[in-house]
């Protein structure tokens, strides 16, 4: 007989249980009609952090300071004297800027250059200028460099004493002849021309290469293309860093005082050691470069938004 099969057990079915219909939280509540709206937040205004509270501690600063300068003769002598230095701080800024801006593109496109020695020509004096405070910097151009060029153009003048006569200028050529205004202008040139030329770098990198491309393209040689193309776009971009440098090279116009040019700071030194009047005197001159960098300030944000793509 086969063996008689067990039968199975009933399985209980389970019971469900029915799910939760969830609230609805959107504004449309089920089942009517309304929708609650938001109204536009309401205007609020501008937060005590958001006030530029340093331009009215300036000003009080600055009142201050014009209020002494009417009212006391030490200050209004002081501001006086100073003030005759501005003409040689604003001259050696400007030129030493416009020079440093030459070298720096000169140096940021050697950067570029796939030539390995342009290339390592121009990295070498970047690294050199980065690495060495400018007053060294001052000081190596000064009594180092300059004299060593003045013995180079001895020398030519020696050589070409057949052609130009032997009394000719290059030959007659002395250190003295060089002011030092002119050495110091050149060493912050040189100085910030390293500076300048990894600027130029990075803005030239930063514009795209299917650019330069579709000019040579057209028919623009390199040069056209990195002139009417690349450059303009380049310096829109990398503006605001010229601009910083060109502040920072008035604050550091004044280091030239110690080869003894009469600038702004030259001319305080020169008044508080005479007349022991310290104070007073390195309060004003604080006052003016202060008032000089402001004002730059703002004349190269105006420029920015000038230049801006609108």
């Amino acid at each position: 007989m086969p063996p008689r099969r067990r039968p199975k057990r009933a399985t209980k079915a389970r019971r469900r249980r029915p799910r939760r219909r969830r609230r609805d939280r959107t504004p449309f509540a089920a089942g009517t009609m309304t929708a609650r709206v938001a109204g536009p937040p309401a205007a609020r205004g501008p937060a005590l952090s958001d006030q530029p509270w340093w331009v009215l501690v300036l000003l009080l600063a600055g009142v201050v300071l014009a209020w002494r300068f009417a009212t006391d003769d030490t200050y209004g002598t002081i501001f006086g004297k100073i003030l005759l230095g501005l003409p040689v701080t604003v001259a050696v800024t400007a030129t030493a800027y416009a020079a440093a801006i030459v070298i720096g593109l000169v140096a940021g496109l050697g950067r570029l250059s796939r030539n390995p020695l342009v290339y390592n020509a121009a990295t070498l004096y970047v690294q050199a200028i980065r690495g060495v405070p400018i007053l060294v910097q001052i000081f190596v151009v000064a009594f180092v460099v300059l004299p060593a060029a003045i013995d180079v153009v001895n020398a030519a003048g020696q050589a070409l004493a057949p052609v130009l006569g032997a009394d000719n200028a290059l030959a007659g050529a002395t250190n003295r002849a060089v002011p030092m205004g002119v050495r110091a202008t050149a060493a912050l040139a040189i100085a910030y021309g390293g500076f300048e030329a990894e600027t130029f770098r990075a803005g030239i990198q930063s514009i795209e290469r299917g650019q330069l491309d579709a000019a040579r393209s057209l028919g623009m040689t390199w040069l056209q293309a990195l002139r009417l193309v690349i450059l303009p776009q380049a310096i829109r971009r990398i503006l605001p860093p010229l601009g910083n440098d060109l502040i920072a090279m008035l604050k550091d116009s004044s280091l030239v005082s110690v080869l003894g040019v009469n600038d702004l700071t030259q001319r305080a030194r020169l008044h508080a050691s005479a007349s022991f009047q310290y104070p007073p005197t390195y309060y004003t001159l604080a006052f003016i470069y202060l008032t000089l960098t402001l004002v730059l300030a703002m004349a190269v944000k105006a420029v920015e938004q000038r230049m801006e793509p609108s």
